[in-house]
């Protein structure tokens, strides 16, 4: 039977034949309307960002023996069954503690079309408490990665790395992009568009399987600061509260050292100033998925004992939070901050 978009609200959602890119928030309020996005209840204020949505957490959380995938033919519900210790409501908000994974059902659900794939990360907010968190969806093998037609719920996992931290129904700790096409550049293509957009302002900016970031760890426009490592054994962090607390009560300064070199201990999580940072455009965001949006990044590296970080050296993000389009144009070249987590090899 033949539905009108007026039986059938998904058909009067359309992306054109030949569109590469990730979806700006007009086209996520679009899905929304058609159906494509299901939220248990309306989106809040700023819920959908320029080219993203960030996904709410439910109800109620699950703590689990070990991360998972349902893999084929399995959803997350029948895995949290199986490997579920105890379950609690995040109604008035909960704890959780640090090394622990945490199952919880986000109030977002997809029903996409056949054109449409979804890829979620953390927000940068939730990479700089290094909260280590991801998406689950049904049938997936994969983290953060929702297949084209999938019609299902998801799943958050997460898992405070460094700082106890305490969440609520409605917290929101990660974020979607639609993508549509190959959204990705090679590398002819990123070196035209870092000569018309000027995507990082340095003169040797290696853009070799995307745009690689640089540690200021000089200290040189800073007064001799180059970032913070974070305290152990600290009080309980409230994702929803936003300049609430005392950087000295969970943050120990770090000052360059004369040879401009950085010593990094296992285990330890830091967060570090970056230098060369121009801009992402709308356009640059709709075209580079996920490596050029993926610029405010957790960076996790298999260390011995010790790494050595030389001035300026160069770190590849891959892991949280995604500068939206338009980050930069005013502050052109603005310092941002690089997360960067060790662990043992």
């Amino acid at each position: 039977m033949h539905l009108t978009p007026d039986e059938d609200p998904r058909l009067s959602f359309t992306v054109a034949a030949d569109a590469n890119g990730i979806l700006p928030d007009r086209m996520i309020a679009a899905m929304a309307k058609a159906g494509l996005i299901l939220p248990a209840y309306d989106f809040v204020e700023s819920q959908i960002q320029p080219a993203s949505l960030d996904l709410r957490l439910g109800d109620i959380a699950y703590r689990v023996r070990a991360s998972f995938l349902p893999g084929p033919g399995a959803t997350v519900a029948e895995r949290i069954d199986e490997l579920k210790l105890h379950e609690f409501s995040l109604a008035d908000g909960a704890v959780l503690e640090t090394n622990c994974v945490y199952i919880v059902p986000l109030l977002e659900s997809l029903a996409l079309p056949p054109e449409i794939v979804a890829a979620a990360n953390p927000k940068s907010s939730t990479g700089r408490l290094d909260v280590f968190t991801r998406v689950i969806a049904d049938g997936t093998r994969r983290f953060d990665m929702i297949g084209a037609g999938y019609h299902g719920p998801l799943y958050a996992e997460i898992s405070p790395k460094t700082f106890p931290v305490l969440v609520s129904e409605g917290s929101r700790l990660s974020q979607v992009r639609f993508r549509t096409g190959d959204a990705i550049l090679n590398i002819d293509e990123l070196e035209a568009l870092h000569a018309t957009e000027r995507l990082v302002d340095l003169d040797d900016a290696d853009l070799t399987g995307g745009v690689a970031v640089s540690v200021d760890l000089s200290g040189e426009k800073a007064n001799g600061f180059v970032g913070y490592r974070a305290k152990r054994h600290t009080g309980v962090v409230d994702v929803d509260r936003r300049s609430g607390y005392a950087v000295e009560d969970f943050w120990e300064p770090i000052s360059a050292r004369p040879d401009g070199s950085l010593i990094l201990d296992p285990g330890e999580f830091y967060i570090l100033g970056r230098v060369g940072i121009a801009r992402i455009d709308e356009a640059g965001v709709l075209a580079l998925e996920p490596r050029l949006a993926l610029l405010g990044a957790v960076v996790d590296v298999a260390l011995g004992q010790e790494q050595r970080l030389r001035r300026l050296a160069i770190l590849r993000a891959q892991g949280a939070g995604m500068d939206q389009s338009g980050f930069g144009t005013v502050l052109r070249g603005g310092r941002r901050g690089l997360r960067h987590r060790t662990s043992s090899a």
